[in-house]
Order: C-alpha cells, then sequence, then structure tokens
C-alpha cells in the first residue's frame, strides 16, 4: 500500500526553522506526511524583463516534471515575485487536481508595503497560501466563507482576513476527496 504524503520543494534560501513550521501547518491540515526537499533550478528562464517578474506558469510546469511518486502533492516554494499573464502579480497558483503547485512570499513581506519586518506574520501568510494551493491540488474550489483558507485573495490583506484551515464544508470537501483518492491508490 502506498503512503500519500506532501513534498515542499524550496527554492531559494529558506530558514529551516521556517521550512519546519510551514511544513507542520500543512501536515496539521491535511493529515498526511510532509517532507521538505531543497532544489536549484536556473531561475533566468523564467524571469521576464519587461514585467520584472516570474513566470508563474512556467515555474508551476517546471516543478511539475520534477521527479516524484505520482501520488505525492508537491508545492515549489519561492522568494520571487511571481505573475500569470492575465494577473498584474500572484502569490501562488496550483494544478487544479493535480499533483503540483507554487508558492511565493514576495509580496508577503511587510516591508514590501513600507511596514515593519514581521517573521510571526509572514509565516503566517505564507502557510495560509502553501495550503490554500494545495487545496486546489485535491480539487477545492475558492470558498465563499471569508474566514476559509479557500477563500480567494486578491491583496494580502485578503490572506490577513483569512483562518489557516479549511471552514467545515472545504474540510468534509477535502476529507472525501482524499478517500476517493486513497481508495484508487488502494486499488493499484
Amino acid at each position: 500500500m502506498n503512503k500519500q504524503s506532501i513534498l515542499l520543494i524550496s527554492h531559494g534560501l529558506f530558514e529551516k526553522d521556517f521550512l519546519e513550521k510551514i511544513a507542520t501547518e500543512v501536515a496539521r491540515e491535511f493529515l498526511l506526511a510532509v517532507n521538505i526537499e531543497e532544489s536549484h533550478i536556473d531561475m533566468s528562464e523564467f524571469y521576464d524583463p519587461n514585467r520584472r517578474q516570474y513566470d508563474g506558469n512556467k515555474l508551476l510546469i517546471e516543478i511539475d516534471s520534477m521527479p516524484s511518486s505520482e501520488i505525492v502533492k508537491k508545492v515549489g516554494l519561492f522568494r520571487v515575485d511571481l505573475f500569470i499573464p492575465i494577473l498584474t502579480y500572484i502569490f501562488g497558483q496550483a494544478a487544479f487536481k493535480g499533483s503540483t503547485g507554487i508558492a511565493s512570499l514576495y509580496r508577503l513581506r511587510n516591508e514590501q508595503y513600507g511596514m515593519k519586518k514581521d517573521d510571526t506574520l509572514l509565516l503566517n501568510r505564507f502557510a495560509k497560501v502553501v495550503i490554500h494551493e494545495l487545496g486546489h491540488t485535491f480539487g477545492l474550489i475558492h470558498c465563499h466563507i471569508p474566514t476559509c483558507v479557500m477563500r480567494s485573495s486578491t491583496y494580502v490583506e485578503d490572506i490577513d482576513q483569512k483562518d489557516i484551515h479549511f471552514c467545515l464544508r472545504c474540510q468534509t470537501e477535502l476529507k472525501r476527496k482524499q478517500m476517493e483518492r486513497k481508495k484508487y491508490y488502494k486499488g493499484k
């Protein structure tokens, strides 16, 4: 029997303690093992000099192409400014019902907005983005409940208003989808 797990892949300099705290929050929310790996890719091929940002679509494809078990959900963690063509910037992105997501803490830092550095708030924001994107990989859509972690976030203030947890409806839906996935892989 295969064991489902989540893989966080750090790209760039992240403190080990910071990543472990993110992994703990993710494990608590999904009730799955969470592993952390470090990876290095040439970011220049994802950089758009006209926008002075990194292409989230291309990075998502790159993370998806990294070898791992097909039952592992994986999220690439970045420190760069991400965009997709239809949006000015993104905090993260995921393949809906897929296995891959990306998240960046670039626009989550208080210093980005002329405010005092707050590492606790940064950790909380980043954990919410990672959990949100992983929710999409499990097939969860945006939620209308303001405090649910699956609520859409256009601005960093939107992230601050959300809880780090799924609402009851999203939590129930996640459990249902996880059970379906478990039965599928058990039959293989």
